[in-house]
């Protein structure tokens, strides 16, 4: 139970911190390409590594640029949200060619902070919302 707790501190201690940075990204996304045969979508995971604190964490994104270096310049952020117990999950607009400098973005700056899993992404809202209403109708 107490160690729940701790973790629990930890990770409101970490939304506190990075709720800003998340808020200014949301409101301001960086242009990217115009249409969707001109980007990917990518998902990446950056799960949190427990076995360290809030504060060992933050320091290694700053000895890295993690906040600097990632997104690279010219690459929008669809979304960035906390994910309670996992940690954060981004979707970038990615033209295939920038592919590598987004990997190697994380390489470089985001491994021993984070464990990440990366993730092609389609948007399928308006196929969900065809299919809700059919149903809605029957």
């Amino acid at each position: 139970m107490m160690r729940a707790t701790i973790r629990l501190v930890a990770l409101l201690s970490l939304l506190g911190t990075l709720a800003p940075a998340v808020t200014v990204l949301a409101q301001t996304p960086a242009p990217g390409p115009a249409s969707p045969a001109d980007y990917i979508l990518l998902t990446i995971f950056l799960k949190h590594d427990q076995s360290k604190t809030l504060e060992e964490i933050n320091q290694q994104l700053d000895q890295t640029g993690f906040w600097a270096k990632f997104p690279p310049d010219g690459i929008a952020v669809e979304s960035w949200y906390v994910m309670m117990g996992i940690g954060q999950a981004v979707t970038l607009r990615v033209p295939p060619a920038r592919l590598r400098e987004v990997n190697r973005a994380i390489e470089l700056t985001a491994w021993k902070a984070f464990r990440t899993e990366f993730y092609p992404t389609y948007d399928l809202r308006e196929a969900v919302k065809g299919l809700r209403e059919r149903a809605l109708k029957k």
